[in-house]
């Protein structure tokens, strides 16, 4: 009875082990990994919609020392503040006009004694002292630099300069969930783009024009930085995109809403994110609590002229819809497997319940066998189908086996004096099998190499494609735009041919048959004088001089970058020969091969350690190398593939302490490039 169950027990084990675990198993991993990389993507998108912004502050602060800049060099300005007779009241409305077409909050002139020459808008006091005039960046214009920054005003400094800037940046706080704990209730200080540029007033001394713009509720400003990160199209249905700029961590200007139609200015940032990101100067690129809801956000540091941390600049987008599409995702798999466990389950049982019987039976009596009763039998007729037939084909061969059972016992003697004479045998096959398997271990390397080359080398050409493709339509959509790149887009041409290049590398390694490169004829002088720059830093590093013999007259028939590629290799190992320095010679000349074929020779000789017999005999052998860090084995093997694929040969002759040569003979080119056959000799 334990026997049937065991049997019974361990098909339905077998038949339903992948179903309920193992299949669980990977849809857990594999999900487990997609969720990984959704997130990871989220995270990147929030990253780029940062950046996005940054960039449009950048430009906001370089725009506007330009345009101050602009005004302070141009002939109205100078005109009215050298020579006009009302020059305080016209330069005043200048200031005024400019200030209007800028977006300036303010905009004044200012001297080395702090004195305001003219102003867009009437200071309460224009007193040296009434007015903060110490910011670096009217120390610098006043010392001929211009300066543009981001700088905290106080509520004093803006009701110095006009009593409506101070109101306008005075902000109640609201208290928000999950921020830190403060005890204040009001924001008074504002942010404030601040430009200053130098000027030089009639009687030559030394003035600064000065610009500001409050970003303290700023609509403009941060409407226009969401509407470039989140157009319609840039976040999927159901979430929105979202972009503040803080103060400290309060929301000094916002699109985040409160309720419909109110915007969360004056509530303040969750306390994790502010000790991130003012505290330790970090970018937050995670999920994160905005206000009422979670967001995949991403806060940047902002800081002063002074250098200090003083706000962040905010872009994220609702995480709630990913987070239900994600679990509708789980929800759909794990329905669809419960089902089609649920359908197929009970069927199989019902198809296993005709398997189970026969098998037990036959377990039954395999037992009574091997307790020794050899004359136990199924008893099947053959009727339950293929496992009935094996039923009964059993009972054949236990008859057979009762039957051989005796022979066997009298062959086991004759078998024991065989076996004795055969263990000789063996051990001499065994020696020979051990040398076989090395072989076959190294043909195994080899074959495994080429198909992991030759997959690698396919999946590098898809992106391949991709990438020159949209090169092109780049170059199509910014036709007549793209004077200023045309070195990036020759440099991405030249390093997308190299990619290319290599690719087709690895496929010639891999399949040299199918990917056979271009030949055309290369003058030998000219090869070696290309290659040698290749190498020269590690000739200058090897204190290696280099002599030459160049009296090949013959062109031969090679692709140039194959030439160069063993050039290359066999110069390197030459120079690795002569770790205290020594003599490397590159000679060429005229020569026949040994079928009589024209062809010229090239010798890479070296004054190095050389090499020992043994060594040298194995030199070719894929991955044997002398080099026990920097080596992998495969440089000279794939370089005597090189040269044979053309028709060439590749030898070498060395003397231990003496040094090393390597003969590279390369047949002559027709007139057409092609080989050009020799006489048998």
């Amino acid at each position: 009875m334990k026997r049937r169950h065991s049997v019974r027990y361990r098909l339905l084990a077998i038949a339903l082990l992948p179903m309920l675990v193992i299949l669980p198993i990977f849809l857990g991993i594999a999900m487990k990994r997609w969720n990984d990389r959704f997130d990871a993507m989220l995270l990147s998108k929030v990253d780029g919609d940062l950046t996005t912004a940054n960039q449009y502050l950048s430009r906001l602060l370089a725009g506007d020392q330009a345009s101050l800049s602009s005004l302070g060099q141009s002939a109205r300005f100078l005109d009215v503040l050298y020579g006009k007779a009302k020059q305080d009241a016209s330069l005043d409305m200048l200031l005024a006009r400019e200030a209007g077409k800028t977006g300036a909050d303010f905009l004044y002139l200012v001297d080395a004694e702090h004195r305001v020459i003219a102003s867009s808008r009437p200071f309460a006091s224009r007193a040296p002292s009434a007015i903060r005039y110490d910011w670096p960046i009217i120390t610098r214009a006043l010392r001929g630099q211009p300066k543009t920054g981001i700088d905290l005003f106080s509520q004093a400094d803006l009701a110095a300069i006009s009593p409506q800037l101070a109101g306008r940046a005075t902000i109640h706080l609201i208290a928000t969930e999950k921020a830190a704990p403060t005890s204040r209730t009001i924001e008074n200080r504002g942010m404030v783009v601040h430009s200053a540029v130098p000027v030089t007033l009639a009687d030559g001394t030394s003035a600064a024009l000065v610009s500001g713009m409050l970003l303290n509720r700023n609509l403009r400003f941060i409407d226009t930085i969401n509407a470039l990160v989140y157009h319609d199209t840039s976040v999927p249905r159901g979430s929105h995109g979202t972009a503040s700029l803080f103060l400290g961590d309060v929301r000094i200007s916002t699109n985040v809403r409160l309720f419909e139609g109110h915007r969360a200015i004056g509530t303040r940032v969750s306390s994790a994110v502010r000790s991130a990101v003012l505290g330790e100067g970090r970018t937050w690129l995670d999920s994160a609590f905005v206000v009422n809801d979670w967001y995949i956000s991403a806060y940047q540091p902002l800081v002063d002229t002074d250098g200090r941390r003083v706000g962040m600049l905010y872009v994220g987008f609702l995480e709630k819809p990913f987070t239900a599409m994600r679990r509708e995702i789980v929800l759909s798999l794990a329905f669809a497997f419960l089902l089609v466990t649920g359908l197929t389950v009970p069927l199989f049982l019902r198809w296993a319940s005709d398997i189970f019987k026969p098998l037990e039976r036959m377990a039954t009596t395999i037992a009574q066998v091997e307790s020794g009763d050899l004359a136990a039998r199924t008893g099947s007729s053959g009727d339950a189908g293929e496992i009935g037939m094996v039923a009964k084909h059993l009972d054949g061969l236990l008859d057979e086996i009762q039957d051989r059972d005796r022979q066997l016992r009298s062959w086991n003697d004759e078998l024991n004096r065989r076996v004795e004479e055969r263990t000789e045998h063996l051990v001499a096959a065994r020696k020979q099998i051990e040398d076989t398997t090395k072989q076959l271990v190294l043909a195994e390397k080899l074959a495994t190499l080429g198909e992991i080359s030759a997959g690698i080398a396919h999946e590098i050409n898809n992106p391949l494609a991709v990438m020159q493709g949209n090169l092109e339509i780049i170059r199509a959509v910014l036709a007549g735009r793209t004077d200023d790149l045309d070195l990036e887009f020759r440099l991405v041409d030249e390093q997308i041919g190299r990619i290319s290049e290599i690719v087709r590398k690895l496929l010639q390694f891999a399949r040299p048959a199918e990917y056979a490169g271009y030949e055309d004829r290369q003058d030998i002088a000219a090869m070696i004088s290309d290659t040698l720059p290749l190498v020269g830093h590690l000739l200058k590093r090897a204190a290696v001089t280099v002599v030459r013999d160049d009296r090949a007259r013959r062109e031969v028939r090679i692709n140039r970058t194959e030439l160069q590629q063993v050039l290359v290799n066999l110069m390197v190992n030459a120079i690795d020969a002569m770790p205290s320095g020594g003599t490397l010679t590159l000679r060429s000349y005229d020569a026949e091969g040994a079928g009589g074929e024209p062809g010229a020779v090239i010798e890479v000789q070296d004054t190095g350690i050389g090499m020992s017999d043994n060594v040298l005999a194995r030199i070719f052998d894929p991955f044997f190398t002398t080099k026990q860090r920097d080596g992998n084995g495969l440089g000279l093997a794939i370089c005597q593939m090189l040269i044979s694929h053309t028709g060439g040969t590749l030898t070498a002759s060395s003397t231990p302490d003496i040094g090393s040569t390597f003969f590279l003979w390369l047949p002559e080119a027709g007139d057409d490039g092609t080989r050009r056959e020799g006489h048998s000799v």
